[in-house]
């Protein structure tokens, strides 16, 4: 797998396929999130991976590819779930948790952890994440009861 995927812009999130069985829904799911969808045109700042290096890969596989030097604070990865549920619910995984004084730097208790958004409010996450505008908790704590962030009430 080529690592030099991670060292890119970390104000643009990687988006990885790990399904390949569905193709139209992976088209469809890559135009959901890349669609403005507020007035004012917000859009998740993405970069689409795939590679079938990435096929079937799991959460902690993920972990152990994300290079040390990475600036991404944030993934998401479009699995079968995503390419299967009416809701399309792609999994957001947490790749930078600062606490103060933490001797590996940004491998806080929150690193590795996962929540589902729907398309329609990527963008919400993807920019709040990077930019450190919002806490992973905020968006955590407003998912739905199945893990899907749908949005702010």
């Amino acid at each position: 797998m080529d690592k030099r995927v991670w060292h890119q812009r970390s104000d643009v999130s990687l988006v990885v396929r790990t399904d390949f069985a569905h193709l139209q829904e992976w088209v469809e799911i890559q135009a959901a999130i890349v669609e403005p969808q507020t007035e004012e045109g917000f859009t998740a700042f993405v970069e689409f991976v795939d590679d079938r290096a990435y096929e079937g890969i799991t959460l902690s596989q993920l972990l152990e590819l994300v290079p040390a030097d990475s600036d991404h604070g944030v993934a998401f990865l479009v699995d079968a779930k995503a390419l299967t549920h009416p809701d399309m619910p792609i999994l957001v995984v947490n790749l930078y948790d600062y606490v103060e004084g933490l001797t590996d730097q940004g491998k806080g208790p929150q690193y590795g952890t996962t929540f589902r958004v729907v398309p329609s409010e990527m963008w919400s996450v993807q920019n709040n994440l990077t930019i450190s505008n919002m806490d992973w908790e905020e968006f955590v704590d407003n998912t739905d009861g199945d893990g899907v962030f749908r949005g702010f009430e």
